[in-house]
């Protein structure tokens, strides 16, 4: 009986040892999703070098700047309106138009205070257009077109005839008209007054300045293609003022405040007799209505 028992379990052993790794080895059962081999694990990269840092080209705030002209009482400084007018004349115009102001806008109340006589003067020392002759000619044997001497109601005329050749004289850029630039630049007076004198710094390692481009953090971008129009001594002016960067910019600004304004004086003369009106009109009413109505409804 014990050989019979032995024979049994060796039996026993011997199948199981021939289906079990039948078994493991057996295929997947048909629609069955069949095990994905193994993947060896991916290296790690190495980690990404920082990036450089976003090179800031936001304008700084304009610079501020008390002025003569600031507030509902403010008014401009005569002086300085003249000397600002001398600093456009002498140095501006060269590239820069003054497209709405007319020579008689310089002896009108509220201007830079010169007399009529002067303002013809000072027309007459320009050449504007001129129409057809009495022969109907509009240009001159040289083909050039024909000028006049300028009127006081003339406008001024502008340094270039067209867009064109000013930006041929430029590099490219285009002079924007001043008789409107304080209006039209957010910061107005501060903000012109700040390209002015924000020229002659040093821009940081990281920004790179473009041919025929110039450093100034107060314009956007920090890059402007005017280069500086002004620097101590720029002009002499007649009446003696001491002629530095910051009051060449002053008295500049100041006069192209008025070019964008003529009428300010005027405007706030107006407002406050409208105010004066309206505080008298307002005591009448109430004093009225105690006397008439008061009590009785």
């Amino acid at each position: 009986m014990s050989v019979i028992r032995l024979f049994g379990v060796a039996s026993i052993l011997l199948l199981a040892q021939t289906t079990l790794p039948a078994i493991a080895q057996e295929p997947a059962a048909p629609g069955a999703a069949a095990p994905a081999p193994a993947t060896p694990k991916a290296a790690t990269p190495p980690a990404a070098a920082p990036a450089a840092a976003a090179i800031n080209t936001r304008p700084l705030p304009p610079k501020q700047v008390p002025w003569s002209f600031d507030g509902p009482f403010g008014t401009f400084d005569r002086g300085s309106l003249q000397r600002g007018f001398q600093i456009y004349k002498d140095v501006c115009s060269a590239c820069h138009a003054l497209d709405h102001i007319a020579f008689r806008n310089l002896a009108e109340p509220g201007g830079p205070g010169f007399s009529p006589e002067q303002a013809k003067a000072l027309a007459a020392s320009y050449r504007v257009p001129a129409g057809p002759n009495e022969q109907g000619q509009t240009v001159d044997a040289n083909g050039q077109p024909l000028t006049r001497p300028a009127t006081p109601a003339d406008y001024f005329p502008p340094p270039f005839p067209n867009e064109q050749s000013s930006r041929a004289s430029n590099n490219g850029a285009l002079p924007p008209d001043l008789s409107l630039i304080v209006k039209a630049r957010d910061g107005h007076s501060d903000y012109v007054y700040s390209i002015l004198t924000g020229f002659g710094q040093q821009p940081p390692a990281n920004e790179k300045i473009g041919a025929g481009r110039f450093y100034n953090p107060y314009f956007r971008g920090h890059q402007i293609a005017m280069p500086p129009p002004l620097m101590d001594g720029s002009v002499m002016y007649v009446d003696g003022t001491m002629p530095t960067l910051d009051q060449e910019s002053r008295d500049v600004v100041t006069f192209l405040t008025w070019a964008s304004d003529p009428k300010m004086e005027e405007r706030k003369r107006t407002g406050f007799n409208v105010m004066i009106f309206l505080f008298v009109f307002t005591g009448l009413l109430y004093f009225s209505y105690q006397r008439v109505w008061y009590g009785k409804h």
